[in-house]
């Protein structure tokens, strides 16, 4: 998995309570392609074992600076990594880290690495308000350390739910992709980047409603992979079956006036618009008060279309903003992918067929042709969405190269 396979993860686990979730990160790190080396502090033995990450890993985990034949073990690990992450991250730790001590494997790898780190505070709510560690955390963001913010969530031993608690492991994987990413020097970082994705729902009356089949994966990945380039990402979103991604803003949305709205809101700050949503084509002429009651005959409705978002998108576009659209077909689908694109002066459009088996809504896979404004066409394999959502951002990256 992009941005994972291959590539040499450090996890840093100290002595918290926390470390429990420590596990199941390095498992999402290793199933994600990644080699993950394991440095535990002597208290972080305490709370869980070696044995528990060699099993997960496939890899030694460290623990000693001194220990006999691992003298070079801090320098070793420091030149190995591409990333480095600390969860949990210890209050005491975290000051150790601060002061630039070397008094463990953990702290000397940090001082001899030059990959990116990121830090998972974990501790008790009243430790991570004290002053103190709050200008620890702040000095360390100096150094150019990211530090991933604690949730808030019940604690340890019954203390309340304020914050201090570690993120969930697949919010961590999610955080650890994005420095991935950021040493590749995306063409998207620190860009806006505005997505559509889900269907719209259009009210028959307060308990009915029109609307189509799309799930939102496709345009959820789009969302997750843009953030994770880099990208300050918002997502307009209709009613969605798949869990929001980590990372970007997300604005919900019901009917398709409502998406057009703010679409119109966002669009005037965005650098990149991907239209990957469904919205409904059309919608009841009037949506009854009331539940349309079971009676002898069916009721007859009237339909009329609704706001066309892309071409509405036309007069308010940046000159420089990169515009890519989406077209399902079941007929003439190049053909009809093609005339999308000139009538609604794209950049680029993603065309499938949505007759195809493993294509579509609401399956995981997908097969795309890319047509660029330039007239080129790029067909892709059947693959996941999410695979598809990076060839995607693949070519607006270079797009975006020199705009």
């Amino acid at each position: 998995m992009r941005p994972f396979d291959g590539r040499t993860i450090l996890l840093g686990v100290t002595g918290g309570i926390a470390s429990y979730k420590s596990a199941w990160l390095a498992r999402l790190l290793t199933k994600s392609g990644a080699h993950v080396d394991t440095v535990l502090t002597r208290s972080a033995t305490e709370f869980i074992s070696t044995l528990t990450f060699e099993a997960l890993t496939g890899r030694p985990a460290h623990v000693g600076l001194f220990d006999a034949g691992r003298a070079l073990d801090h320098i070793t690990l420091a030149k190995t990594a591409d990333a480095i992450v600390v969860a949990p991250a210890t209050a005491d730790f975290c000051a150790r880290a601060a002061t630039g001590q070397a008094d463990d494997l953990l702290t000397a790898v940090l001082l001899a690495t030059k990959a990116p780190v990121l830090l998972v505070p974990a501790m008790n709510d009243h430790m991570w308000a004290h002053p103190q560690t709050q200008r620890n955390v702040q000095h360390l963001r100096g150094l150019g350390y990211d530090v991933l913010e604690p949730d808030a969530g019940m604690l340890a031993a019954g203390e309340g739910e304020g914050p201090g608690r570690m993120p969930e492991p697949e919010a961590i994987h999610a955080h650890v992709g994005r420095l991935l990413e950021r040493g590749a020097r995306s063409q998207l970082s620190g860009r806006r980047v505005l997505v559509t994705a889900g269907p719209t729902r259009e009210a028959v009356d307060p308990v009915r409603f029109i609307s189509n089949h799309s799930s939102g994966k496709m345009g959820v990945a789009l969302a997750h992979s843009a953030w994770r380039r880099g990208a300050d990402v918002a997502l307009v979103a209709g009613p969605l079956s798949v869990p929001a991604p980590i990372g970007p803003s997300l604005r919900t949305v019901e009917s398709t006036e409502d998406m057009a709205r703010v679409v119109t809101e966002l669009l005037p700050s965005a650098d990149v618009v991907i239209m990957a949503a469904a919205p409904s084509d059309f919608r009841p002429t009037h949506a009854a008060p009331h539940k349309i009651k079971k009676g002898q005959s069916a009721p007859t409705l009237a339909l009329m279309q609704t706001p066309d978002i892309l071409r509405s998108t036309v007069a308010h576009r940046r000159p420089d903003a990169i515009i890519v659209g989406f077209a399902l077909e079941t007929t003439n689908v190049l053909a009809g992918g093609r005339e999308k694109l000139r009538d609604k002066s794209l950049d680029l459009i993603v065309v499938n067929d949505a007759t195809e088996s493993g294509a579509g809504f609401g399956v995981d896979t997908n097969r795309v042709t890319l047509i660029g404004r330039d007239g080129s066409e790029e067909i892709l394999p059947l693959m996941s969405k999410t695979d598809v959502a990076d060839a995607i951002l693949d070519r607006v990256e270079r797009l975006s190269h020199g705009r």
